[in-house]
């Protein structure tokens, strides 16, 4: 495994750039917006337009790559997600940002498809999952290393969006140069969201909030910091302290998923959330007198369990999938997942610019308190799934670029176990 990951190098650079760039933009974007005073509600459509256009991306990319190529494919688009960095300092306009933010969203879901779909391709199931811990790390600690670039330079020019720029240029270096074969990619099938549904209402009703959650999470809560008047330096310290808490906290609960009725864990995690949530509320109401310390514990808490929610949804909605649909049902996951990411960041930010900025963290503490209340319904209405038909819980980013992984065409028939291979963003 050691020599899987030391082989798969340009890779884990490839992707390190881009979240580090990427990282750095959704920051950097939501700092800007309040320098240029877009309407708090207008900024959450900016951000809400990266996950349409993500969602088009992971739809279409599939068919660019069978006609052209892996590398091709990673170029072009790498050249698009460069150029529209750069387009967001030059036209500092609302309207301009919504659709150049979708046409990123496109851009990064192709680089997403390209470098995932080849470290899926690195190894075998039993492998699996600690290549994907790995690249769940990388995914993580890059973006967290973007929150820090923030204060590289003056966030009211244009210094930062050419750095983004860079990043992303730099990922094309290793992936153009890889002598890796490409995988191969076949058109998806599809399983209805109603049929989806009917398997695990819990389930699907749980991706829906991790993308509600995880959305408004990474998208508004750099608009919640500049506007609370935070510095940029207490800006990256917040968002930072959720990416930590998603990597400490995503294997110990995926741990006790695999050894308990992971309805359960579930139901624990999205009540977690749902209260470290209203923490936050509180202490936003109160921060004059609790400081920007206490803040960043908070996002601490909620990032180590609603970063959760995601692979836990994923996970027990394959348990209710027989092998011949859990590939096929990924792409009705991405939709689901893809539909709460584009709701959540609108919701909350309009709530905020009505009633108050502490409406950021009231947004995704009822989302996640009603999965909480759901999953107690549900546990009513049926019997859990034995532990021992339970597949094995892997960590996996929530509304990110798991959703595209339902492209990729499976190696072998070993391979339609979902739990080691489906990731739906």
């Amino acid at each position: 495994m050691h020599k899987t990951i030391l082989s798969s190098w340009p890779l884990f650079f490839g992707i390190s750039m881009i979240m580090i760039g990427s990282g750095l933009q959704g920051t950097l974007l939501g700092v800007r917006a309040t320098i240029e005073h877009f309407p708090t509600y207008a900024t959450g459509i900016i951000m809400s337009m990266y996950y349409v256009g993500f969602m088009l991306g992971s739809h279409y990319t599939p068919m660019l790559l069978r006609g052209v190529g892996h590398i091709r494919v990673f170029a072009a688009l790498a050249s698009i997600a460069s150029v529209t960095a750069l387009f967001h300092a030059l036209f500092p306009s609302a309207e301009i940002w919504a659709v150049i933010r979708a046409v990123t969203g496109f851009a990064y879901a192709g680089l997403y498809i390209v470098i995932e779909s080849w470290l899926n391709n690195a190894t075998d199931n039993k492998g699996r999952g600690k290549l994907m811990a790995t690249y769940l790390i990388v995914l993580y600690g890059s973006i967290a290393i973007g929150q820090y670039l923030l204060m590289a330079a003056d966030p009211a020019g244009m210094d930062l969006f050419v750095l983004t720029s860079i990043l992303v240029t730099l990922a094309v270096l290793p992936i153009s140069l890889s002598s890796r074969p490409a995988p191969q990619f076949e058109k998806p099938v599809k399983v209805s969201m109603r049929e989806l549904f009917k398997s695990s209402p819990l389930g699907v009703y749980g991706l829906f909030v991790a993308g509600v959650g995880a959305a408004t999470l990474f998208a508004i809560g750099p608009v919640y910091a500049a506007g609370a008047g935070f510095t940029l330096t207490q800006i990256s310290n917040f968002m930072a302290m959720a990416l930590i808490g998603g990597v400490l906290l995503q294997f110990p609960i995926g741990w006790l998923s695999d050894r308990f009725d992971r309805r359960r864990v579930l139901i624990c995690a999205a009540g977690c959330a749902g209260v470290t949530c209203t923490l936050g509320a509180i202490l936003a109401l109160n921060i004059d007198s609790v400081g920007v310390g206490m803040m960043c514990f908070a996002m601490f808490l909620i990032g180590g369990t609603a970063l959760t929610i995601y692979g836990l949804s994923s996970a027990h909605t394959n348990d209710h999938l027989s092998p011949s649909q859990m590939v096929a049902a990924s792409a009705s996951m991405l939709l689901v997942n893809g539909f709460g990411s584009v709701i959540g960041p609108i919701t909350s930010s309009t709530l905020m610019d009505g009633i108050g900025l502490w409406m950021f963290f009231v947004t995704m503490g009822v989302s996640y308190g009603s999965l909480c209340v759901y999953g107690l319904y549900r546990t009513m209405r049926r019997a859990p799934v034995p532990r021992d038909q339970q597949g094995a819980f892997i960590a996996q980013p929530s509304a990110s670029s798991s959703m595209v992984m339902h492209h990729v065409a499976e190696p072998s028939a070993d391979n339609i176990n979902p739990l080691k291979n489906n990731k739906n963003y």
